[in-house]
């Protein structure tokens, strides 16, 4: 067993949430899982597992993040998701760690799908995020969406072989309710941070989007998958430009 927590918040992941336990056994003696409002028999399957529930309010990524996070029993934390579990290979890496040097972090290779597609290329292709730190030096920022770790300059950055099997939707009508979801919580918080959206964003953004994920990342490689994928894409792109736009015009209009 290794010194280290794994930390997931959750939400209706029934679906998902067994396999990734399961990919976990044998890693550590402490899961925490925290549970905001599931109406499915996620519970229900967490409690199958040596894990930890932990039931607690949303209040977007960031601080949902942290609020779990400080339930763990160990300072190292492998922050996961409910729909991200991890291969043998990835297993036999984080055991043969020392974690002895707070001041490192370690980055993830991760495998994202689509259904039982592996997309190699396109925007998912090559992707990699540090998931494995200490959080009495990194933490959580508060960002509602798309939340990012507050890394001390510091900090050294090390990778670590094996993948992470993001299984981030079943189809892809999941793909695109998934995307409008973000592409409205990120128009939010464009809106708070005062970004405008404009005929530049609204038009030409979505396309180059589109050009690169599907061209110059060759998405095109994946097949049918790619090019869906770089189209919602695209499509969330123009989406979360076109609610800001709708969002700074509605703040106009109360404040007549």
């Amino acid at each position: 067993m290794q010194s280290l927590s794994i930390v997931i918040i959750c939400k209706n992941e029934d679906d998902v949430i067994a396999d990734t336990l399961k990919s976990f056994q044998g890693l550590t003696d402490d899961i925490v899982v925290y549970d905001n409002g599931s109406t499915d028999n996620t519970v229900d399957k967490v409690k199958q597992f040596n894990a930890r529930l932990h039931e607690g309010a949303w209040e977007g990524f960031g601080k949902t993040k942290m609020k779990a996070i400080a339930l763990a029993k160990y300072d190292w934390i492998l922050s996961l998701d409910a729909d991200e579990a991890i291969d043998e290979e990835l297993k036999r890496s984080l055991l043969a760690l020392q974690l002895n040097d707070d001041k490192e972090v370690y980055e993830l290779c991760f495998k994202n799908y689509i259904g039982k597609k592996y997309l190699r290329h396109g925007a998912w292709g090559s992707d990699k995020h540090i998931r494995l730190f200490n959080r009495k030096i990194v933490k959580w920022n508060d960002a509602p969406v798309h939340e990012q770790l507050i890394i001390p300059p510091d900090v050294t950055i090390k990778k670590l072989n094996g993948y992470v099997l993001h299984r981030t939707v079943k189809s892809i009508e999941m793909y695109k309710e998934k995307m409008k979801h973000y592409a409205a919580l990120n128009a939010k918080k464009y809106y708070r941070q005062g970004k405008k959206s404009s005929w530049i964003k609204l038009t030409l953004a979505p396309v180059f989007n589109f050009f690169k994920n599907y061209i110059l990342k060759l998405g095109f490689l994946d097949g049918p998958e790619g090019f869906v994928s770089a189209k919602i894409i695209a499509h969330y792109t123009f989406l979360k430009y076109k609610k800001l736009k709708e969002l700074i015009r509605q703040a106009d209009v109360n404040s007549r």
